[in-house]
């Protein structure tokens, strides 16, 4: 999206020997977009990774589905423009000062699993990486040098970066100490002395690329009169070759250096001209492999199924639609929260100080009393809350001091009433923040952290786009200094995480049901050891135009559906969900070996986690799998049968397959879920429904044909290809 960024990239590249299958400028996005392109490249043979110079991207949801689909099969790199705080947008809560644009594309790049990288020094070293080095499979890095101080300026950087410096093995010192001069550093990182001969590089790298305890190898040369670069080069080449491991190099200086870094790019193996760049470029290669881990790890099935009463959730939210600026009231927002079973403090409103003090009598003393006003947005700004009022003398007063000081501080302001709750108590509880902000690309983005009146100040917080599930909940809290507190430290209890994690669930759950929700502050959310309080909340809402979409597609509920098999067997057909995966194993491991070849084309008895996550955890906006599911004799779930398609980035095709556990044969089940994925295709207007079948599966060529399907020779010799038309399709034939 930068003509300059281009020329720059194709100068540098051809000086460092990368090349490119593609390079494609998209000047103002007219017709083709970032989406379009990545989804060309994704499926692309020729491309090994992607280079994305982004400065805005116009359809949020498109892009984010089709970074996702193609960082499952590479890397995406990012850089991203706009960055200063001016970013920040002006809104009536504290989420909405904390959630500028750019946290919100860092949301986005998180969550497609892409990387991103923040100047063009980084972007060079990561494509440098990319092009050259093989994916991680740990993240232990080992460093060798020939000189003391680049070893430990390395180790510095790592250690600050968050990387972890591989723990040698007394096996592999062994093998070092009799390799090198005796006066080495006995330790990781390896420094072989500044005299040492190219033999002595090949030796120690060889040693250290077998290690088991080693994930990747980071060999440095700073130039000596007693050694020569080009030796120490070419010995790394021969030991690289054999490497079980990523091999980086790093030979530091300048003129004497320079003919040796040549040879090394020649030979295909990563260098760069400092320390730094080099463990950032390895750091680059750890953020990508844990982005990926974490996107594809199987979340928890949740501890507690809930059901929200968004009946009353919607009522109370219809009733603020009608006022002007669209803020509903401190008790009306906790209502709301309650409905999704998030715990609250119960709140009554008063209209004068003198109801105030009564109310304050019923509820018991001590008491909490606020301001309300739909044009106050921080309390506490204008004296807006006192704590802890045990008379109704002292209630009155302090409502009555209130209304002093607002026409003080913000005499613009109407005053609606009071508020008056129980004071709780919940000695050691953590203050947090759980809030919404509506971004016009993205949607809804959820932020969480530290919470109380210094929020703005302190700003420890992460975002993450709905839907969240246990795992990305969980991510999330992680991702923020005080989650280092709410682990427990000292005498201090740890927080009762999971009921943490739910409360982030169901407030995902609630923008995800109320699109009307524009923003949302739960600040204080008191967290401990016996769970979560809320004790204010704000909502601010407007109608809902259509245009605020959220950026992944969720859980589509409303496609579930009872069915009862000819047995009379009461199954429940749904969409898939990350939780399945377990269930999922346990179904292929019961399928026939010959059900395995028909669905499979070949013997596959398991299937590893990286390609179950792929089956479970699956995009909804161009991907669809149906799974049938029962309970086994002692009331577990299990999965019966799935039928699944893949639909092309322009909704022209989708390629199916279906299969049923063996034992469930007969009962009906397939023709179903087949029935039930044509009707869902033909709903969101794909054109056509293709399928591959080995020759000799009678029955599934009999029920296509049965159902529609028109069958011809594929590419394949005994494969058969079945295509059903949806346009002309028709319910009759279901």
């Amino acid at each position: 999206q930068s003509g300059a960024m281009c020329t720059a990239v194709l100068d540098w590249a051809r000086a460092h020997d990368v090349g490119f299958s593609h390079f494609i400028s998209l000047g103002d996005k007219l017709d083709v977009d970032f989406a379009d392109v990545i989804d060309y490249l994704g499926t692309d043979p020729g491309t090994r990774a992607i280079l994305l110079y982004i400065e805005s991207v116009r359809n949020g949801r498109k892009f984010i589905s089709a970074a996702r689909a193609a960082s499952r099969n590479k890397p995406i790199i990012v850089i991203k423009s706009g960055r200063g705080t001016e970013g920040a947008r002006a809104a009536a809560s504290h989420t909405g000062a904390l959630a500028g644009m750019d946290e919100v594309y860092e949301t986005v790049i998180r969550r497609a699993g892409m990387l991103r990288v923040y100047n063009i020094g980084e972007l060079f070293s990561a494509v440098e990486t990319l092009a050259r080095a093989r994916p991680l499979t740990g993240e232990r890095l080992a460093i060798m040098t020939n000189g003391g101080g680049i070893g430990v300026m390395a180790v510095d950087d790592l250690i600050e970066s968050g990387g972890k410096l591989a723990n040698l093995s007394e096996t592999t010192l062994s093998a070092l100490d009799g390799a090198l001069p005796g006066n080495w550093s006995k330790a990781n990182p390896v420094d072989i002395i500044g005299d040492a001969p190219g033999e002595r590089y090949l030796k120690a790298a060889e040693i250290l690329a077998r290690a088991p305890e080693v994930d990747a190898l980071l060999v440095m040369h700073a130039p000596v009169a007693t050694a020569s670069p080009i030796e120490a080069a070419q010995a790394i080449i021969d030991a690289a070759k054999r490497a079980e491991c990523n091999v980086l190099t790093s030979w530091v200086g300048g003129e004497a250096v320079l003919p040796a870094r040549q040879i090394l790019t020649h030979a295909g193996i990563p260098t760069y001209e400092t320390p730094s760049h080099a463990v950032g470029a390895f750091i680059h290669m750890v953020n990508y492999r844990r982005n990926r881990e974490m996107l594809m790890e199987t979340p928890p099935s949740v501890l507690e199924e809930f059901t929200p009463d968004t009946v009353t959730a919607k009522a109370i939210i219809e009733r603020a639609l009608n006022r002007p600026n669209g803020m509903m009231t401190e008790p009306e927002a906790k209502a709301v929260l309650a409905a999704y079973g998030i715990p609250t403090v119960e709140t009554r409103i008063a209209d004068d100080p003198e109801q105030a003090a009564v109310l304050a009598s019923n509820i018991g003393y001590p008491v909490v009393v606020k301001i309300l006003s739909e044009d106050i947005s921080h309390k506490s700004d204008v004296g807006g809350v006192v704590l802890n009022l045990k008379t109704p003398e002292a209630v009155e007063q302090a409502t009555q001091g209130m209304l002093e000081l607002v026409q003080q501080r913000q005499p613009s302001a109407k005053v609606q009433g009071f508020s008056v709750q129980e004071m709780a108590k919940r000695p050691g509880a953590h203050e947090l923040i759980i809030g919404v902000i509506g971004d016009p690309i993205f949607g809804p983005v959820i932020l969480f952290g530290q919470g109380g009146t210094e929020v703005e100040v302190v700003k420890d917080s992460a975002m993450a786009l709905p839907p969240l599930n246990m795992n990305l909940a969980r991510d999330m809290i992680n991702r923020t200094r005080i989650s280092r507190l709410l682990a427990g430290y000292r005498n201090r209890p740890a927080v009762d995480m999971d009921q943490l994690c739910l409360t982030l669930m169901r407030v995902s759950q609630l923008v995800i049901d109320i699109p009307e929700i524009l923003e949302l502050d739960i600040n204080p959310l008191w967290s401990d050891e016996n769970g979560v309080l809320a004790l204010d909340a704000r909502i601010r809402v407007a109608a809902d135009d259509g245009t605020r979409q959220l950026a992944i597609r969720p859980y589509p509920k409303q496609l579930e559906e009872w069915f009862e098999t000819r047995s009379e067997r009461r199954v429940l057909l749904r969409p898939i969900r990350p939780e399945d995966e377990p269930r999922h194993h346990e179904f292929i491991s019961r399928l026939s070996p010959e059900d395995i070849r028909f669905r499979f084309f070949g013997s596959v008895r398991s299937l590893p986690h990286s390609e179950m996550a792929k089956l479970t955890q699956i995009d909804y906006d161009r991907e669809m799998a149906f799974i049938a599911t029962g309970t086994d004799g002692q009331g577990r779930p299990e999965t019966l049968g799935v039928v699944r398609t893949v639909t092309d980035a322009n909704n022209h095709t989708a390629e199916y397959a279906v299969v049923v556990r063996s034992d469930m044969k007969g009962e009906g089940l397939g023709w179903k879920l087949l029935s039930k994925m044509i009707g869902y295709c033909r709903d969101r207007g794909t054109r056509q429904l293709i399928g591959q079948v080995l020759a000799n599966n009678r029955k599934m060529l009999g029920m296509a044909e049965a159902m529609g399907f028109t069958i011809s020779p594929a590419d394949e010799e005994g494969v058969k290809k079945v295509t059903l038309d949806l346009a002309s399709f028709t319910a009759t034939k279901q």
